[in-house]
C-alpha cells in the first residue's frame, strides 16, 4: 500500500541535474516509529567492513566487533541463532510468510547463472540472492514504535505527544533545556534536566538543527535565524542510495495488481490471513534480493537488489491495470554526495533536499553494470517466462540507451543518511558520544550521524545506533 500523506511527510528533493532536471521523491515516516512504519521491512544491517571504516575515520567504538552486541540486543530473530543473531530483543526479525512462488523462479534465475545463494544476509557473508527476512511478527509489521513505545506506555517516565511537530531546540547560552513545538497550531515547550536528544531522521534532524541556530552562520543569519554555534557542515554529507527499478507485466496472480480476477484473490488471502496469519497480506512486496558485484575483483558487494511481487512504478504511486513483477537495484556506496539546507525559518517549510544525484560520473558508469546485471537475471527463463511485457526498458541495450534511462527514470531507494556527520575532526557535527559539536547537554540519535553510507537497507543500523546511544547516555 502506498502510504499517505497522513503518514508521509513526502517530500521532493529540488531539480536534480544528473536525472535531467526531474525531482526527486524522498516519503518519510510521519507516525510513531518514524520511517519504520512505512518502510519495506527488510532486515539488513550492512557489511562488516562499513562499521570497521567508520573506525577507522576516527569514531572509536564503531567497528563491527563493537556494534554486533548492539544488533544483537535489539533482535528477536525467530529463524536464525548463532553469533550473529539475537534472541529476546524488542525489534522482532522473522521469515517472510507468503511462500510465493516467485521467490523459487528468482532463486533459480541466480543459480541458472551461477550466482551465490545465501541464506543469511546478516550472517558471515552477504554475498549473494536471498529471501529477505523482515520485521515482522505474526505476518505484521513490527515498526520501532511497536518494539520500543508501544510495550512502554504505562512507565511513569514516558510521555509520548502526538501531532505536534518540534520547531526549535531551546537554549540557555550554548547549553540546551529544552525543545519548542507546534501542537494544534499553538506553540508549547517542554523543559529537559539533563539532555535534549534529536532523532527526526537524516533529512529533519539537520532542518531542526539550523532551525535552532546550529549551522553555517553565514547562511543561517540570512534567514533571520539567531547563531548559537557555527557549524559549518550541518546538512552536508547527504548520502542516498541511487536506484534503478526494472517492471514487467505478468498473467499471474501470484503478483500483486488490479484486475477483477487478482481482488476475488485478494479476498480469499484476508480470509486465510485472518485465519492462519499466512499468505499475500503478509507480504513485503521486496520478499527477495541480493547483493553482487559489479567488478570480480571487488572485495565486497557495490550494488543490492529488491525482487518485488509488483510491477515497481514511481515508487508505486503510478498504478497500472493488470499485474506484474519487478526489481529494483542500487548502487551501495555512491561517491556524490549532497546536502540538506533551508530554504526559511518557518519549521513548517520543508527542508531543501539536494542528493546530487550521479553528481560523480562513477555512479552512473557503475549503474550500467548494475543495470545490465540485473537485466541478465530476469531475463534468465525462470522469470521470463512469466512476464507479457517489459516496460520502459523494452529495447534498451547500448550503454548510451542504459544511460538514458538511467537518468530519466532512477530516483532514491529510501536510505538517506550522514547529513550530522560523526567524526573527530573540526568538520564534524557530533563527536563519537553523539553530543553535538560546540554546545552542550544535546545528543543526534539517527542515520544522520553515519559518517558514510552503509551497504544495506538503513533501518536496522538506525536501532543499533540507538541502542548503543541509550547506553551512552546511562554512562553519562
Amino acid at each position: 500500500m502506498v502510504p499517505s500523506k497522513t503518514n508521509n511527510w513526502a517530500f521532493e528533493t529540488v531539480p536534480q541535474p544528473g536525472l535531467n532536471g526531474r525531482k526527486g521523491y524522498q516519503p518519510r515516516g510521519k507516525a510513531l516509529g518514524g520511517s519504520s512504519a512505512i518502510n519495506a521491512m527488510v532486515y539488513i544491517r550492512g557489511h562488516r567492513s562499513d562499521y570497521d571504516g567508520w573506525a577507522a575515520l576516527g569514531n572509536a567504538g564503531w567497528a563491527y566487533d563493537d556494534v554486533l552486541p548492539y544488533f544483537k540486543k535489539s533482535e528477536n530473530n525467530e529463524v536464525v541463532q548463532d553469533a550473529f543473531h539475537g534472541t529476546g530483543g524488542p525489534l522482532n526479525v522473522a521469515s517472510i510468510r507468503t511462500s510465493n512462488p516467485f521467490q523459487e523462479y528468482f532463486l533459480e534465475a541466480g543459480r541458472q547463472l551461477q550466482l551465490p545463494l545465501t541464506g543469511d544476509f546478516n550472517g558471515a557473508d552477504q554475498m549473494g540472492l536471498g529471501v529477505y527476512q523482515v520485521t515482522q511478527k505474526n505476518g505484521e509489521r513490527w515498526s520501532a514504535a511497536r518494539a520500543y513505545i508501544e510495550p512502554n506506555l504505562s512507565r511513569s517516565n514516558l510521555k509520548v505527544i502526538t501531532g505536534a511537530q518540534a520547531r526549535r531546540i531551546l537554549f540557555n547560552a550554548k547549553r540546551a533545556v529544552g525543545v519548542e513545538f507546534s501542537r494544534d497550531g499553538k506553540p508549547e515547550s517542554v523543559r529537559a534536566r539533563s539532555e535534549v536528544i534529536v532523532s527526526s531522521g537524516a533529512l529533519q534532524s539537520p532542518q531542526l538543527l539550523m532551525l535552532s541556530g546550529i549551522g553555517n552562520a553565514p547562511e543561517l543569519k540570512s534567514l533571520g535565524i539567531e547563531v548559537v554555534h557555527h557549524s559549518r557542515d550541518v546538512g552536508r554529507n547527504l548520502q542516498d542510495h541511487i536506484d534503478f527499478a526494472f517492471s514487467y507485466r505478468s498473467k499471474s496472480l501470484d503478483n500483486l495488481g488490479l484486475s477483477f480476477a487478482g481482488l476475488r484473490r485478494l479476498w480469499r488471502e484476508i480470509g486465510r490471513y485472518r485465519r492462519e496469519g499466512l499468505g499475500m497480506i503478509t507480504s513485503n512486496v521486496a520478499e527477495c534480493g541480493g547483493f553482487l558485484k559489479t567488478d570480480p575483483n571487488l572485495t565486497i558487494p557495490d550494488i543490492q537488489l529488491h525482487f518485488s511481487m509488483a510491477m515497481a512504478d514511481n515508487h508505486g504511486r503510478s498504478r497500472h491495470l493488470g499485474h506484474g513483477f519487478g526489481c529494483h537495484v542500487c548502487l551501495l556506496r555512491p561517491k556524490s554526495r549532497g546536502a540538506v539546507t533551508l530554504d526559511s525559518a518557518d519549521p513548517a517549510t520543508p527542508p531543501r533536499i539536494d542528493p546530487k544525484f550521479y553528481d560523480h560520473p562513477d555512479d552512473l558508469e557503475v549503474m550500467v553494470k548494475a543495470f545490465k546485471i540485473t537485466r541478465r537475471i530476469m531475463d534468465a527463463e525462470p522469470l521470463a517466462k512469466w512476464r507479457t511485457a517489459e516496460m520502459y526498458s523494452e529495447g534498451v541495450q547500448s550503454d548510451d540507451e542504459i544511460r538514458t534511462i538511467l537518468r530519466n527514470r532512477s530516483d532514491t531507494v529510501y536510505h538517506p543518511v550522514g547529513t550530522a556527520r560523526m567524526g573527530t575532526d573540526e568538520m564534524a557535527v557530533v563527536d563519537p558520544q553523539l553530543k553535538v559539536a560546540g554546545v552542550e547537554s544535546l545528543r543526534v540519535v539517527d542515520a544522520s550521524i553515519m559518517p558514510t553510507l552503509i551497504g544495506g537497507n538503513t533501518n536496522a543500523p538506525s536501532i543499533m545506533i540507538a541502542e548503543k546511544a541509550a547506553d551512552m547516555i546511562r554512562a553519562a
